[in-house]
């Protein structure tokens, strides 16, 4: 990658193989240009000038080691895009290096006049590698340079997960500045940011609920990486939550071959297995297919609390032209649980110190959830360099549970052992149509898009509470009550439908400066019901909203071009589906926020920074109502008025080319304009921070070793419930991994997460429940081979 700025003449690049066939040459040539800095993620914002000369040495592959100018300066025009430039022969191009290159063991490639089009597709990061990107989709409908997104974007790639051995979204937000985890088991975790708690999640753009009480918190082995986006995204999603949206992009089958397989085994009989194919289906490569099977089990730290999830993964591409591609992803999740749900606080708002290992539930507790979920998208690129992509996502949830957990009286203190059993199933789907094109302004390049998507959420539920008898949690043992059957009360069921028109214009006026204006249109259908099974009662409800306007601004100026400011403005209006205790839905959610900041890069773009500020309001926000043993009801109340306002800074990417670095800091504070103060903000630490840093020896005897450490660290939290307030005291846990190429495709790992055994409470809640400690120091040992 580069090494220097753009301005400058010579660049240090990376090895790239010329390979014989058709396709691979193409992909030699690409990463040429996209590896000059300003093209490497393929976002071209405004016409440059650029030449270059590349000098191959032949051996067991193409060697590129310099990128130079030739003196006589050529157009690159518009937006560079993957395969499709003119107007020469990319082929042809390539043939000619390899004739060259037989004949002479170096060469100078003639400088190249080239007029694209915009790309609109990313190298994926586990091709990529590292822990940054330049780019991303998440709250766009294409790939946007990061600097070019006016709100707060944080992008995971596949090495730091792989890296870091996390299993499910909520095991990699738990090392998240700015965001918070609410622990349970991994995969049945909240997800809040900037105070709340992120309620979908989108598979390549595509929306569906995600909710930790039915275990649909999604696994990451068929994702190649996470996109965070901090603040509301109502432009593409006006029902989304004010905390912002998460994007998962699916590892997509490869133009080559590849495979590996891995396994790790750890403290509490931990344990991972995975293997993973990728490669063509026919031999002109225009089909191409991957299959990943993926099992994480545990025993836990707490006796009884096991957990097993199995992921499975097939993906399908179809090239139906040179500009139109097919493609089709297949998730399914099986999670079976023995949940844990923590432990209970006395009247005076502390938590018993009761050994880590310590288990009140019961050991018939159980929790099965099942996840599927279908992805097809066509895409074609016009000769006019516009984009169009038409997408679909379908998903069924079936989640059953039946277990058992505390209560606490409110007036005496005195405990109990409690059933909650619930049977959920859930149908959603979610279509998107868009369509973008660049065009020219002042001799800039501007664009727009347009485009209309539809979602339908089809969700009932069977639900019930069974009081098992008086225990002393000093004594209790989980083989205490008998397993009792479900005894359901209600059934509730809600189907909500939503579909809108937006659009959105980037528009650059001079060279430096980027206008961005958008709106959309919702129109919204909710019906809802709660039936009481004893009675046969039922209460209905439905709301509707008709073309409700949701704006969008936002401005990105370029100091300089490696450092940019920016300001966005952003709003959501979401209606609910919670119901006050008359079985009434809630009346609609508004939010707004102001955001500003500073992006930058440096070292060629290998290291990105980010700096921003925000405010943030909310009305209406549905809030639980706990019943006089501090016990959560499904009953909710609209909260009234709150303001949040927060900075936060983020460095992402490398220092040397051997180093990685990944860390951030927020500082959040939250305000009760208006009603009563909101527990769920309370969990929110006004500091938290996070560090995680990689060093690979590049030469030596230890040559490809890596060494990596990290701290995550929050100040102190608390809850309020009942009258009852329960405090946390701020903490800070060290990590640290090693890995070892034992051979070229053959790698060893350690990683030991809390490394000083700290102990701490990561999670506070009611006097009943959902209090938890942080767990205690723990090793995994794992191997990887790749084929």
């Amino acid at each position: 990658m580069g090494t220097a700025s753009l301005d400058e003449n010579f660049y240090q690049l990376r090895i790239i193989p010329l390979a014989a066939g058709k396709g691979q040459r193409l992909d030699v040539l690409r990463r040429l240009i996209l590896l000059h800095p300003g093209f490497r993620s393929g976002i071209v914002r405004k016409k440059q000038l650029v030449s270059f000369a590349i000098q191959y040495h032949l051996g067991e592959g193409c060697v590129m080691t310099g990128f130079k100018s030739v003196g006589s300066l050529q157009r690159v025009r518009g937006w560079l895009a993957l395969g499709l430039l003119a107007p020469f022969s990319l082929s042809a191009v390539a043939e000619t290096v390899a004739a060259q290159a037989a004949e002479d063991n170096s060469f100078d490639l003639p400088a190249l006049t080239i007029e694209g089009n915009r790309l609109y597709d990313m190298l994926p990061s586990e091709e990529t590698g590292g822990y940054s990107v330049d780019a991303a989709t998440v709250g766009t409908k294409t790939p946007a340079a990061l600097k070019d997104i006016p709100q707060s974007i944080t992008v995971y790639t596949q090495d730091y997960v792989k890296d870091r051995q996390f299993v499910h979204l909520d095991d990699l937000a738990k090392y998240t500045a700015g965001l918070r985890t609410l622990t349970n088991d991994s995969g049945r975790s909240s997800i809040y940011a900037r105070g709340y708690e992120y309620s979908e999640f989108n598979i390549d753009g595509l929306p569906a609920p995600m909710a930790s009480i039915f275990g649909t918190v999604p696994s990451l082995a068929a994702f190649d990486r996470v996109e965070i986006m901090r603040g509301p995204a109502g432009l593409f999603s006006s029902t989304s939550e004010l905390g912002g949206i998460v994007n998962m992009v699916r590892k997509r089958p490869t133009a080559e071959f590849q495979g590996h397989i891995e396994g790790s085994y750890g403290t509490w009989d931990t344990n991972h297995e995975e293997i993973d194919l990728s490669g063509p289906l026919d031999e002109a490569g225009r089909v191409r297919g991957r299959f990943i099977a993926s099992r994480d089990d545990t025993n836990g730290e707490v006796d009884y609390n096991a957990n097993t999830s199995n992921t499975y993964y097939g993906a399908l591409d179809i090239d139906l032209d040179d500009a139109t591609t097919l493609s089709f992803g297949l998730m399914h999740e099986v999670k079976n649980i023995t949940p844990h749900n923590g432990y209970p606080a006395t009247l005076s708002g502390e938590v018993p110190d009761f050994s880590h290992s310590r288990f009140l539930g019961a050991d018939w507790n159980y929790f099965d959830g099942k996840t599927t979920d279908l992805v097809a998208e066509l895409t074609h690129r016009f000769d006019n360099g516009g984009y169009g992509r038409v997408a679909a996502r379908g998903s069924h949830r079936d989640t059953n549970y039946l277990y058992a957990f505390t209560a606490t009286n409110a007036t005496t203190g005195a405990n109990s052992e409690r059933a909650s059993a619930r049977d959920f199933t859930q149908d959603t789907y979610s279509l998107d149509a868009s369509y973008s094109q660049p065009f020219e302004t002042f001799g800039q390049v501007s664009e727009f898009v347009v485009g209309s998507d539809y979602k339908n959420y089809d969700t009932e539920y069977l639900n019930g509470t069974t009081n098992l008898g008086a225990i002393n949690v000093n004594t209790y043992s989980p083989k205490q009550f008998a397993k009792p059957s479900p005894n359901y009360s209600t059934e509730t069921g809600m189907q909500e439908e939503e579909y809108g028109l937006y659009s959105k214009v980037t528009f650059r006026p001079v060279e430096r400066l980027a206008l961005i204006a958008g709106g959309r249109f919702s129109w919204y259908r909710g019906d809802f019901y709660t039936t009481t099974l004893s009675s046969g009662a039922t209460t209905n409800d439905s709301k509707r909203v008709d073309g409700h306007f949701t704006p969008y601004g936002g401005l990105v100026y370029d100091l300089t071009d490696n450092h940019a400011l920016y300001a966005s403005y952003s709003q959501v209006f979401k209606p609910q589906s919670d119901t006050d205790s008359n079985g009434r839905v809630l009346k609609p959610r508004e939010g707004e926020q102001y955001e500003f900041g500073l992006k930058s890069s440096y070292f060629g773009g290998d290291l990105n920074t980010r700096f921003s500020v925000f405010r943030l309001t909310d009305k209406n926000r549905a809030t639980t109502v706990y019943d006089a043993d501090g016990v959560a009801t499904t009953d909710s109340v609209a909260s009234g008025k709150t303001r949040v306002k927060g900075a936060e800074v983020e460095v992402s990417g490398k220092l040397t080319p051997n180093w990685e670095l990944l860390a951030g800091y927020t500082w959040m504070e939250t305000e009760t304009v208006k009603g009563d103060a909101e527990t769920t903000f309370f969990i929110m630490p006004r500091n938290q921070a996070s560090l995680w840093s990689k060093y690979t020896i590049s030469q030596g005897p230890l040559t490809g070793l890596a060494l990596g450490g990290g701290i995550s660290a929050m100040s102190n939290f608390h809850s309020e419930s009942g009258g009852v307030r329960i405090d946390a005291p701020g903490y800070a846990t060290v990590d640290a991994m090693l890995s070892y190429p034992v051979t070229s495709k053959l790698t060893a790992t350690l990683n030991v997460n809390n490394l000083f055994d700290r102990d701490y409470l990561s999670r506070v809640g009611s006097t009943s429940t959902f209090n938890f400690y942080g767990p205690s120091r723990s090793m995994m040992v794992g191997a990887r081979y790749d084929f």
